[in-house]
């Protein structure tokens, strides 16, 4: 079984795993970064959402093949202490309520808001569209990303 060096939230890490395992069980098994979940294992919930090189990517799809070189950064790595402005819109908006999704949810907000600081309503739509919510949060989750670009643009 090969190995590979793997940067995760700012760190490189030495993993042996087969190049079609999956990033996520990687994340979750090997290095035991838990906060990214599995909801479905064909990359339609969202669910285990993180960032590749900045971008938001869905990590049940990912084999390690394809982020050899490349940086991850989990929900973990998003701020040592919950301070994102995503994090802190989430709170300040109470978004979650199971919280299954949120992870996943705060992620593509994240990565959408860098490239993106001053969304207007459909543009965060279009862009959220894709994160499942079980418990049907999606106008906090809008608003919180809204909360989010205020808070950023300060």
């Amino acid at each position: 079984m090969p190995t590979y060096q793997l940067k995760v939230n700012g760190e490189t890490h030495s993993v042996e795993a087969s190049e079609d395992s999956p990033v996520l069980w990687v994340l979750r098994d090997h290095l035991d970064l838990v906060g990214t979940k599995y909801g479905c294992g064909i990359a339609q919930c969202g669910a285990c959402t993180v960032h590749v090189d900045g971008n938001a990517v869905r990590s049940c799809s990912l084999t390690m093949a394809q982020v050899e070189g490349k940086s991850i950064t989990t929900i973990e790595g998003l701020s040592e202490d919950g301070s994102h402005p995503v994090q802190e819109a989430w709170k300040e908006v109470d978004v979650p309520q199971c919280g299954y999704c949120q992870a996943g949810q705060i992620m593509t907000a994240s990565a959408f808001l860098a490239k993106n600081p001053n969304p207007s309503t459909d543009q965060i739509k279009d862009a959220m569209h894709g994160n499942i919510c079980r418990c049907a949060s999606y106008n906090r989750i809008q608003r919180a990303v809204e909360t989010a670009a205020t808070n950023m643009g300060k």
